[in-house]
């Protein structure tokens, strides 16, 4: 790897049949196994063979929609989704080396659930876990669930007094909710498990610690039901597109995934993020900010753009997201990536269109060009998750010094 560089982290985001809404219609498709255990292990098993770092797996509490904040009635793209975190456990087992990022939808479930849940996937990859929060304001979410009321937003909403009182209210849950995630892994200590057939002692109680959280969301007593995860901590990973989840990652999270236009805007997001992690006293830690970008990849100058265009076509509108649309070579990728992290990026996150096509174009073409110019691993260097990242693993806050 270059000397002249900090190590660069490669993640993919996976989605359905992928993140183009007419993907799946493509000829190398598989929409019929979509809602199969092998399907999804053959996609993170071609992520592990490109040596990536990690891959998020995404989900909702709601159909997908082509609108932001509301159901659509479309008939013509993907609808429904398997549980990310079941998804992630059940191929856990079939990898060795990738971290798997689940999912999770913090504002319509309890962090007591999630956190065993999380602990349970680190201990199944042995120590490769992380999760991925995320918030949810869509009012048809939150009527599946009935304990809450939002509000029917627009996108101008956002910008209203109203619509940034809710953004900082759910941003804010989301942040006690981490606590209580984190508070709920140091609840057993790391030696409190005896397991002593001759003495009849399976457990230490006192090193069972009761987290006994008081917050403006949540009460929880504690402790877990589940022993200290492996990596002590699974990482904790948040998407974030403006002010208030900026600062989510910066006070919470251990990886934030961002939506950068172009090198500049890299640059001020970054800035932004690390005031907010020095202002929080994070200053001394490493948070990794990643960029996500949309990518359609081929070997052949112009062949990503035609296919973009035809795949746009049979959706009926340009594909346009929160993140930037890349179509080009692999080549041409690495030479943004190489741009973008002289920013102080520390990784990238890239959305395949199409799967698995664009996942292969990624692993087989574009890896080993960022390997050509020493920017990337050539064998996995570490057994866990926070290794891969250059994460320590914490020291449990409720043990004695």
């Amino acid at each position: 790897m270059s000397r002249s560089h900090a190590p660069l982290h490669l993640a993919v985001a996976l989605d359905g049949a992928g993140w183009h809404p007419a993907a799946w219609r493509e000829p190398g498709a598989r929409p019929d196994a979509l809602f199969t255990a092998p399907y999804w292990y053959d996609l993170v098993a071609e992520a592990e063979r490109g040596l990536l770092d990690l891959v998020t797996i995404e989900d909702s509490l709601g159909l997908q929609s082509s609108l932001p904040f509301e159901p659509d009635e479309r008939t013509d793209q993907v609808r429904g989704r398997l549980d990310a975190v079941l998804v992630a456990a059940r191929v856990a087992p079939l990898t060795r080396h990738i971290g798997l990022v689940p999912t999770a939808v913090v504002t319509h479930t309890e962090p007591f659930h999630v956190s065993k849940a999380v602990a349970t996937l680190d201990f199944v990859s042995g120590g490769r876990a992380g999760v991925q929060v995320r918030v949810s304001g869509r009012a048809d979410e939150a009527a599946h669930f009935g304990r809450r009321t939002v509000p029917r937003l627009s996108v101008e909403d956002l910008s209203s007094a109203a619509g940034q009182a809710l953004v900082q209210d759910l941003f804010d849950e989301a942040g006690e909710y981490v606590e209580v995630l984190r508070r709920l892994w140091d609840s057993w200590e790391d030696d409190a498990e005896i397991r002593d057939v001759a003495t009849g002692r399976f457990i230490d109680r006192g090193k069972l610690h009761p987290i006994d959280f008081e917050g403006g969301r949540f009460s929880v007593r504690g402790p877990s039901i589940t022993p200290r995860p492996p990596q002590g901590q699974p990482v904790v990973a948040a998407l974030a597109h403006r002010t208030v989840p900026y600062q989510l990652v910066a006070r919470s999270a251990d990886l934030g995934f961002v939506t950068p236009r172009d090198a500049a805007d890299a640059r001020s997001i970054l800035a932004e993020i690390r005031g907010a992690q020095a202002a929080a006293g994070r200053a001394d830690e490493t948070v990794h900010v990643f960029a996500d970008l949309a990518v359609l990849l081929d070997d052949e100058p112009g062949a990503a753009a035609d296919r973009k265009g035809r795949l746009d076509e049979r959706a009926g509108a340009p594909y346009t997201g929160d993140a930037r649309v890349f179509a080009g070579t692999p080549a041409q990728l690495a030479d943004l990536i190489e741009e973008f992290q002289q920013t102080g990026l520390t990784g990238f996150r890239l959305r395949p269109a199409t799967l698995p096509y664009d996942l292969e174009q990624i692993t087989r073409r574009l890896v080993p060009e960022l390997q050509r110019r020493g920017l990337f691993r050539t064998a996995y260097e570490a057994r866990t998750l926070r290794g891969l990242l250059g994460l320590p693993r914490p020291a449990n806050r409720y043990a004695a010094a």
